[in-house]
């Protein structure tokens, strides 16, 4: 997530100094910008986590002896991509609805550079095979891109809550690798 939060900042930055001299008008082509981008950071999202829930199937599958060797059967990737897709049409709305409202008052260059830095992240951690969560990164890349105009302009309170979340996910994960090492041995 820190690598969001400092890409988002580091792009929009990029962005308001190389458009200094352009006309109100650019606001057009940051909107029609965000569609090929959206389209790269799904993309990378998709690789990304979609992986882990690939990984997670087929190691169930392992363990319950339905496999018996490694290997991806078509329809664990057709249920991950489904699952993938499901959860984002069901609950995505509320996350974006927090992300893009709730934070700052997020406009086209916000959403242009925070879908750039994040898509950047995640496409850097799927080639170097590093374990991040996608949400976490487009939120801190939200952050980042927000703070770019100021820093008081972020509603910092609200992300604390975010915050906290990205602090406990490692111990949290370890805990519940650990319990299920004990019940399963």
């Amino acid at each position: 997530p820190l690598l969001g939060l400092i890409a988002g900042y580091i792009l929009v930055r990029f962005i308001y100094s190389a458009s200094v001299a352009a006309s109100p008008r650019i606001q057009r082509w940051y909107n029609r910008g965000q569609i090929p981008v959206a389209m790269l950071l799904a993309a990378a999202f998709g690789t990304n986590d979609g992986q882990k829930i690939v990984g997670a199937l087929v190691l169930g599958l392992l363990a319950t002896g339905q496999l018996q060797q490694f290997a991806v059967p078509q329809w664990v990737i057709v249920v991950s991509a489904g699952g993938i897709a499901f959860g984002t049409l069901v609950g995505g709305w509320r996350l974006i609805h927090t992300l893009g409202n709730r934070f700052y008052k997020i406009r086209p260059v916000h959403g242009l550079g925070a879908q750039l830095a994040a898509a950047a992240v995640l496409s850097g951690a799927g080639v170097l095979g590093g374990p991040v969560s996608g949400s976490q990164v487009v939120t801190a890349s939200i952050l980042g891109a927000g703070s770019a105009d100021h820093v008081r302009k972020v509603r910092w309170g609200m992300a604390g809550r975010f915050l906290i979340a990205w602090v406990a996910t490692v111990p949290f994960a370890a805990l519940c690798a650990a319990l299920a090492y004990e019940v399963l041995s």
